[in-house]
């Protein structure tokens, strides 16, 4: 596919040129390719794949299969769902739904955040190296070939490498990539495959020079691809999308209304083979997605208000450090104080801002900028006290499912095209007056000294953030020993639950699934969707949160929790010493009260192993025990050290109660 056109008749995607500009920036084509295309995009994504590696330096300078991101919270997530289709595939099951867990109601992955996109064709790292280096390969793989994919969209558009070159950065290293990037969002900061559409689009709408029925498959295939990965960002593509086709055919048929009737057979063609195409794929999956086993239904988080997590308008030029360090409680990044993910930087604001003055007639620079402004607007989402766009759509079906604030991934990459087009139309004004190859050094200053100046905000804002922090993966000493060698129909509940961030979920995955887990973690574990264990769930998730709510000793509360370990279909009950457990933070202190509450429901007291506290044999459970609160109280009062000490709580709980029915 050739990267850029040469005809002096402007098409609908560019802006009206000059003759001897178009002549002038054929021969600047020549000069700024001095290597043959593929050189170019090695070197480029050489660049890249350094970048990231750097990146994630702790992990590849030490010990890539445990050490990551944090085994918790969203990353442990993140590790499940990569690991699951591994162990899927290699057990002829179906790597769309998993028993594993929230068992035995089982979990939805194309409802979830699934990422089979990354699970399925990581498969041989995650068997021969397990599921911690399969997540570690995801995310140091990942922006680079976001990057390389926004370099060669780049390359369509403009002759002058570097600029290509660093809006290609934007789409793999932007805070919006970094951020989500290091809780573990993959589903949200791999950016590849929208420059790729983005692309297909281009060829389909404005450049038409391949079949349109072949580009249009290939859009069908990396829509499907996007839809394994992440359908939020589908979904955002896909209304975007909508309103720059709107946007143009509107212009078009004001402006160009013959030029418009010459392409539209063309554009139908190749849209209408990808919606036929991309149906078929998508048939089976969308589906399952929302009618399968352990769908999650029209709302995925019921308990969050339709269009809230929107963003405010100064988060573009406001850097906003200190609100996020939430990041380190909510999603278990541990390290400096991440930059908030719309910004971009006053200065590339101000630089967008004059190069659309200047060359206000390229097309590129006003479709992008319409859509960066539109892509703000909406992200506003449902802004308190003030009417924003999000309002009038916020409740439409999936639409309704969809966080506003993410939506500024389109601004960042509206900025990222615009800032090329704005570098290469720099670069050609300062060539057009050196016509000799040996005067182009002022040109590529020029062009340069306009990337810098605009992007040095941006890196700076990311700079304290290479290496990202990491931290080793270490299984408690039961999980390390016996979850390894359990036989096949266990289900075990860990105490903290996974619901509430927990490392469990990473547990098992690195112990190879070998068994199942009573609740699990993302929107599934919201309590409505325990059914009739619901009470109980919430007894122990509202225990283990950042801001515990204890529950009393009561005959309802202790019967909740019983039914819930029976309703699960738990065989054993496993609470880790908490100095077993990291990082530290996720060393829950209201481990001695979680011991009281399971002994009372269990019925009898746990046995001491392998540092850890365990229930087994649960088909049966031993009758209910009452107790009063003040001798709760008492018991359940040692702190969670030194290691050993909670070994005391059963025991008194046991000679300061009584057998029920």
């Amino acid at each position: 596919m050739s990267d850029t056109a040469t005809s002096t008749e402007p098409a609908l995607g560019t802006g009206a040129q000059p003759e001897t500009e178009v002549r002038l920036r054929t021969q600047d084509e020549q000069v700024s390719r001095p290597w043959p295309a593929v050189p170019a995009y090695l070197l480029a994504f050489a660049a890249y794949l350094g970048l990231s590696f750097a990146q994630w330096w702790h992990v590849w300078a030490g010990h890539p299969s445990s050490t990551t991101l944090c085994g918790c919270e969203d990353p442990s997530l993140t590790t499940w769902f990569i690991a699951w289709p591994a162990y899927a595939l290699s057990h002829g099951l179906d790597p769309l739904y998993s028993g594993a867990q929230f068992h035995p109601v089982g979990i939805n992955l194309v409802s979830n955040t699934g990422m089979l996109a990354l699970g399925v064709p990581l498969t041989p790292v995650t068997l021969l190296f397990g599921p911690v280096a399969s997540f570690n390969v995801a995310g140091t793989l990942g922006p680079a070939l976001s990057a390389l994919a926004g370099f060669f969209l780049l390359r369509r558009w403009v002759t002058f490498v570097p600029a290509a070159f660093a809006a290609g950065l934007v789409f793999g290293f932007s805070p919006f990539v970094v951020d989500n990037l290091a809780v573990g969002h993959f589903n949200l900061c791999m950016l590849g495959i929208v420059a790729l559409m983005i692309a297909c689009l281009d060829e389909l709408l404005f450049s038409q020079r391949r079949s349109a029925p072949a580009v249009g498959v290939a859009l069908a295939l990396l829509v499907t691809v996007q839809f394994f990965l992440g359908d939020e960002i589908l979904v955002m593509f896909a209304m975007l999308a909508g309103i720059v086709i709107v946007l143009v055919a509107c212009w078009a048929a004001l402006r160009r209304p013959v030029e418009l009737r010459e392409r539209v057979p063309h554009a139908v063609r190749g849209l209408v083979t990808a919606a036929v195409v991309a149906a078929v794929l998508l048939a089976y999956p969308v589906w399952f997605a929302l009618d399968g086993p352990a769908h999650l239904g029209a709302r995925v988080w019921p308990t969050i208000a339709p269009g809230s997590g929107g963003l405010r308008l100064r988060d573009l030029w406001d850097i906003g450090f200190t609100k996020r360090d939430a990041t380190r409680f909510f999603a278990g990044y541990q390290g400096a104080a991440l930059p908030n993910q719309a910004y971009v930087g006053i200065a590339l604001l101000v630089v967008l801002g004059a190069g659309t003055v200047v060359w206000w007639r390229d097309r590129k620079l006003q479709l992008f900028g319409v859509l960066g402004i539109v892509a703000a607007f909406l992200a506003l989402g449902n802004e308190p006290g003030n009417w924003t766009p999000w309002r009038m759509i916020a409740r439409a079906p999936l639409i309704v499912n969809m966080i506003p604030g993410r939506i500024d991934v389109a601004v960042t990459i509206a900025a990222a095209v615009m800032l090329a087009v704005v570098s290469d139309r720099t670069y050609a004004l300062v060539r057009a007056r050196f016509l000799r190859p040996i005067s182009a050094l002022p040109a590529v200053l020029a062009g340069l000294g306009v990337l810098v100046a605009a992007e040095l905000p941006m890196a700076s804002a990311i700079a304290g953030e290479i290496p990202l922090a990491m931290q080793p993966v270490s299984l408690p000493t039961w999980f390390a020993t016996v979850g390894k060698t359990l036989p096949a129909g266990r289900v075990v509940l860990t105490y903290p639950p996974p619901a509430t961030g927990g490392e469990a979920l990473t547990w098992q995955a690195v112990d190879g699934m070998r068994y199942a887990i009573a609740t699990g973690a993302g929107p599934q574990a919201i309590a409505r969707r325990a059914g009739s264990e619901a009470a109980g769930f919430l007894v122990l998730t509202r225990a283990s949160a950042l801001f515990p709510v204890y529950a009393q000793p009561t005959v309802p509360n202790v019967t909740a929790v019983r039914q819930a370990v029976a309703g699960w279909g738990v065989t054993d009950v496993v609470v880790p010493e908490p100095a077993q457990v990291v990082p530290h933070y996720d060393r829950d202190p209201t481990t001695s009260w979680a011991l009281a509450f399971f002994t009372l429901a269990i019925g009898r007291p746990p046995s001491y192993e392998h540092d850890a506290l365990v229930w087994t044999g649960l088909r049966r459970l031993s009758p209910v025990r009452s107790m009063t609160a003040a001798a709760f109280a008492r018991c359940s009062a040692p702190p969670a050290y030194p290691q050993g000490f909670l070994a005391s709580v059963p025991p008194c709980v046991m000679s300061n109660s009584s057998a029920g029915a």
